[in-house]
C-alpha cells in the first residue's frame, strides 16, 4: 500500500520472482496492502495480521511497478486463507505471524514468476548474514507509498543481540529473526514479505516480514522483525500438502472468516488499522 523499504532502492524488474503484491478489494478495486511469497504454484506465505481480517483478496505475481503493467503479471484469486492457530494480533510479541493462502488456481512459473526456496527446518543463519527485504512499502515513517518494487540490505541481528537489553528484549522471541536497525529497514506496506538470505550461494526466504518498533521505521538497535520461516517448516509442510481445503486448525473461509476488531498495534498493512496505535507496545506490527 504504501512505499516499501526506508533507505534501500529499486530492484531490477522481476529480480525476485517470487514476490507477491496482495491486495484487497475495496469499492470495485483492488488495493497493495502486503507482501507474500510464492512457494508452490497455488500456495503464497505471508503474515497473519496482513489476512486475520474478512476481506476479498487478490495476489499479483510478476510485479514491478504498482501502477504500470509490464505484461509478465499474472493476477490470482485467493480461495483460502490459513492462519496459524496460536496466532494471536493482540499479542503479536508472542509470534505465529504467518498464513498460508490457497490460490485459486495456480500459477504459471516462468523467468518473471519463480518459487521462492524455503530453508531447512530449525535453521538459524549467523550474525551480519547477508540478507534483503523487498516490498512497496512505506519509504519513510508517514511517507507515500513506493509505485515500484524496492530492496534494502539488511544484515542478519542474532537472537542474542536482538533479544538483549536496549535492543527489543523479550519481545523477541527465538522464533522470529531480526535484520537491519540501522538506515534501512521495512516499513508499512512491507508486512508479510519475504527476508530474502544468501547463504550457499543462493536466496532463501528465511523471513516473513512482521512488526518494528512503533517509534519509527528505522529507530536505532530495534532492527526489523521478521518470522523466522525455518520455525513453521513443519507447519508448512502439512498445511500446503493438505488437500482438504477444511481439515485444518486455523483453516478459514475467505468469505466468512472474520477476526475481533481492534488491533493493538499500528499495522504495517495499512488498510482498516491504520492509527491504531497503543503508545505501551513497543512495536507496531507491519
Amino acid at each position: 500500500m504504501s512505499q516499501r523499504v526506508v533507505g534501500g532502492e529499486v530492484a531490477s524488474p522481476n529480480s525476485w520472482p517470487w514476490q507477491v503484491s496482495l491486495q484487497y478489494l475495496s469499492g470495485g478495486s483492488y488495493y497493495h496492502t502486503c507482501g507474500g511469497t510464492l512457494i508452490r504454484a497455488n500456495w503464497v506465505l505471508t503474515a497473519a495480521h496482513c489476512v486475520d481480517t474478512s476481506r476479498t483478496w487478490r495476489i499479483l505475481l510478476g510485479e514491478h511497478d504498482l501502477y504500470s503493467n509490464s505484461g509478465r503479471e499474472q493476477t490470482l484469486g485467493v480461495s483460502q486463507v490459513y492462519v496459524h492457530s496460536n496466532w494471536n494480533r493482540n499479542s503479536v510479541s508472542n509470534g505465529y505471524d504467518i498464513a498460508l493462502l490457497r490460490l485459486s488456481s495456480s500459477a504459471s512459473l516462468n523467468s518473471y514468476v519463480q518459487l521462492g526456496s524455503l530453508p531447512p527446518s530449525g535453521q538459524i543463519l549467523p550474525h551480519n548474514n547477508l540478507c534483503y527485504i523487498t516490498g512497496w512499502g512505506r519509504t519513510s515513517t508517514g511517507g507515500s507509498l513506493s509505485a515500484q518494487l524496492k530492496e534494502a540490505y539488511l544484515p542478519l541481528v542474532d537472537y542474542k543481540t536482538c533479544s538483549s537489553s536496549g535492543w527489543w528484549g523479550s519481545t523477541v522471541k527465538n522464533t522470529m529473526v531480526c535484520g537491519g536497525g540501522g538506515a534501512e529497514s521495512g516499513c508499512n506496506g512491507d508486512s508479510g514479505g519475504p527476508l530474502n538470505c544468501q547463504y550457499g550461494g543462493k536466496y532463501y526466504v528465511h523471513g516473513i516480514a512482521s512488526f518494528v518498533s512503533s517509534w519509527g521505521c528505522n529507530y536505532p538497535q530495534k532492527p526489523t522483525v521478521f518470522t523466522r520461516v525455518s520455525a513453521y517448516i513443519d507447519w508448512i509442510n502439512s498445511v500446503s500438502s493438505n488437500r482438504k481445503t477444511q481439515s485444518c486448525i486455523g483453516c478459514m473461509n475467505v468469505k466468512s472468516y472474520f477476526h475481533p476488531a481492534g488491533a493493538i498495534c499500528h499495522t504495517l498493512h495499512i488498510h482498516i488499522t491504520e492509527g491504531l496505535t497503543n503508545q505501551s507496545l513497543p512495536g507496531e506490527c507491519f
